[in-house]
C-alpha cells in the first residue's frame, strides 16, 4: 500500500487556536441522525475560542446537510461543502487538514457524544502526552437504544498498557469515541484512502506505534448501526474480509518480525470469527450468495481449528434452512393436491 497522505503542520502564526475541533464529515445524510449529532455537540460547548465546530460535506446529492446546519447551527456551526465526492477516507482527512484545534475529534453524521465527553477526554489530553484519548461506548440501534457496550479496558482514567498489542489484535475502538492530537495526525499523517471498509482501524494501529492512549472509563459517546450506516453496506459482500487480509499483512510492519507475525495471527483469528458471525446472519436474511461468499473469504483470511468448527455450524444452519424451505414447499404442493 502507498504511502500515507502528508498533514500539514499547523502553523502557529494562525492563531488564536483552539482545544478541540469537532468535525462532521457528511454524505446524504439522514437529517435526524445528523441532528442529534450536531446537537450533542452543541449541548457540551465551551465556546468558539476553546471549541471550532464544522461539518463537511463530500459533494452530497442533496441540500439536506446545508439546510440542517443553517437551521440548528445557528452561526455557530460552520459548514465546508466539496466541491466533488472524495470518498470515505479522503473526506476524513479534509476534516483534519481544515480543523484548527490542538484536539481532534471526527463525529460521524449518525453518531453522538453524551454529556462530559469532551471535559474528561480533555482532562486526559492536559495531563499526559497521549497521542490519543478514547473512552467507552455504547453501541445503538437504528432507534438509539443500546445494544451493547464497549470493553472496560481499566478501572480508572489513564494511560493504557502495551495498547499498540491489543488494537493490532482487535479493532478497539469506534470512531465517535476517541479523539486524535493534531500533533500526532502531522507525524504519522492522514488515514490511507485505498482502504474502504478499515480505514480508522489500520489509523489507530498507525498512531499507537509512536505515541501513548488514554482511556476514559465513562461511557461518553453512542456509535449507531442500522441498515443504511457504512458498516452495515460493507457486510453487504466479502470485500471487507478481503481488505482485512491486506490490512493485517500491512500493520504486522508495525512491530518487529515475531511480535507481528503473533498479532497477525490473533488479527486474522478475530476477524474471521466476527466475518463467519456475519455470514450466519445472512443466512437467516436469506441473502445465500452473500454469505458464500463471505464463508470462501473467512477461509482465506484463516483456517485454524476453531474456525473451522464455526463454519461447520454455518453449515448445519444452512441445511436446516433449505430443509425447512424444502419442508414448505413439498406442504404446499401437497396442500394443492388435496384442494385440486
Amino acid at each position: 500500500m502507498a504511502n500515507p497522505p502528508l498533514i500539514s503542520r499547523y502553523g502557529e502564526e494562525c492563531s488564536p487556536r483552539p482545544f478541540w475541533s469537532v468535525m462532521i464529515p457528511t454524505y446524504n445524510p439522514r437529517g435526524d441522525y445528523l441532528e442529534e449529532a450536531v446537537k450533542s455537540v452543541l449541548q457540551q460547548d465551551p465556546g468558539p475560542e476553546q471549541m471550532q465546530i464544522e461539518v463537511v460535506d463530500d459533494c452530497s446529492n442533496d441540500n439536506i446537510a446545508a439546510e440542517l446546519i443553517r437551521r440548528v447551527g445557528a452561526g455557530r456551526v460552520a459548514f465546508h461543502a466539496e466541491p466533488q465526492n472524495r470518498g470515505l477516507a479522503n473526506t476524513w482527512n479534509r476534516c483534519i487538514e481544515r480543523a484548527r484545534g490542538s484536539w481532534i475529534h471526527i463525529l460521524h453524521q449518525d453518531d453522538i457524544v453524551l454529556p462530559g465527553f469532551y471535559t474528561h477526554l480533555q482532562k486526559g489530553a492536559e495531563h499526559s502526552d497521549a497521542g490519543a484519548a478514547f473512552c467507552r461506548y455504547a453501541v445503538a440501534n437504528s432507534k438509539g437504544h443500546w445494544m451493547s457496550i464497549s470493553e472496560l479496558h481499566r478501572e480508572s482514567a489513564g494511560l493504557l498498557d502495551d495498547w499498540h498489542a491489543r488494537v493490532t489484535a482487535q479493532q478497539l475502538i469506534q470512531c465517535p469515541a476517541i479523539a486524535v492530537r493534531r500533533l500526532a495526525y502531522e507525524q504519522v499523517g492522514g488515514f490511507l484512502p485505498q482502504l474502504h471498509f478499515t480505514p480508522d482501524w489500520e489509523m489507530w494501529q498507525r498512531i499507537a506505534s509512536q505515541f501513548s492512549f488514554w482511556f476514559e472509563p465513562s461511557i461518553l459517546a453512542c456509535y449507531r448501526l442500522h441498515p443504511n450506516s457504512a458498516t452495515s453496506h460493507m457486510r453487504l459482500g466479502a470485500a471487507d474480509v478481503s481488505e482485512v487480509r491486506e490490512l493485517i499483512d500491512l500493520t504486522t510492519a508495525y512491530h518487529s518480525p515475531a511480535r507481528g507475525d503473533m498479532l497477525a495471527k490473533k488479527a486474522r483469528s478475530w476477524y474471521a470469527e466476527l466475518a463467519v458471525f456475519h455470514a450466519r446472519e445472512m443466512l437467516v436474511e436469506r441473502r445465500f450468495r452473500a454469505a458464500w461468499e463471505r464463508i470462501l473469504e473467512t477461509l482465506r483470511l484463516c483456517h485454524s481449528r476453531r474456525i473451522i468448527w464455526q463454519i461447520s455450524s454455518f453449515f448445519v444452519l444452512w441445511f436446516r434452512i433449505i430443509a425447512s424451505r424444502l419442508k414448505r414447499w413439498m406442504k404446499s404442493k401437497s396442500d394443492a393436491c388435496v384442494h385440486s
